[in-house]
């Protein structure tokens, strides 16, 4: 039985709940609304790269199944995705079958904050690896509301617009990064191409919003749309393993 097989009772189950609970944030190239997932045909339009030695992974890199989330940090639902995330990691990690990737997916008809907070997380990345990636992104998840971060440091183009930051050097600093540094790294832009290059991976592979999730998994590509609940997760997780 191919993969596809074995996945029909799942992914029906993630249909039946996309199209209940709405979980994802829904964009359109030319105006963004938040609306129901479209759980769509069950096939990538394009496939995404495998794990990168650029990567931001939790478990196994050679995990033999992959989960490679598109996320957006000011989307509620990725918020919830994230934490069912975390879940999966530590019920499947420790066997090192299965692992976690994370790229960027932000709105910025939605959220214009978004682009620049992705920024900020590779800095992170840049100042403290992958372990230090991660301790920022949860903080980041942790501290923002449903309405996001205060923003007032940058200007309508994302540049920073002030030399003291504002919420994100001072959760920099909270968890020990040397400030300036990310200060002068946010300030850069150097980032930009690599959030837009995740972007564009994931709008090719048919997301149309957030989060946007492709499992990985004996040299198959399997989309899943919308912050699915841990146990529909768990039940594809099963399912292919």
């Amino acid at each position: 039985m191919d993969t596809m097989q074995k996945l029909a009772v799942p992914i029906s189950i993630v249909v039946a709940g996309a199209l209940i609970a709405g979980a994802v944030f829904f964009v359109n190239m030319n105006n963004a609304t938040a609306g129901p997932a479209d759980p769509g045909s069950g096939v990538v339009a394009e496939e995404i790269r495998g794990v990168q030695p650029d990567d931001h992974i939790l478990g196994n890199p050679n995990a033999k199944l992959v989960i490679v989330e598109f996320s957006d940090t000011e989307c509620p639902f990725c918020k919830q995705f994230h934490g069912t995330l975390h879940r999966v990691i530590e019920e499947y990690g420790g066997s090192g079958e299965v692992a976690w990737v994370y790229r960027h997916f932000p709105l910025p008809q939605l959220h214009p904050n978004a682009p620049k907070q992705a920024e900020a997380l590779e800095c992170a990345a840049e100042l403290g690896g992958n372990e230090l990636f991660w301790r920022y992104t949860d903080l980041l998840y942790q501290t923002m509301p449903q309405t996001g971060l205060d923003m007032g440091a940058y200007d309508v183009t994302g540049r920073s617009a002030r030399t003291d930051g504002g919420q994100l050097v001072d959760m920099a600093a909270e968890l020990g990064m040397d400030t300036a540094a990310f200060q002068s790294c946010l300030d850069s832009g150097k980032y930009e191409s690599r959030v837009e290059l995740d972007w564009n991976e994931a709008v090719a592979a048919g997301g149309r919003g957030t989060p946007h999730s492709i499992i990985i998994v004996d040299g198959e590509q399997i989309p899943i749309e919308g912050a699915q609940p841990f146990e529909v997760v768990k039940g594809i997780i099963d399912t292919l393993l």
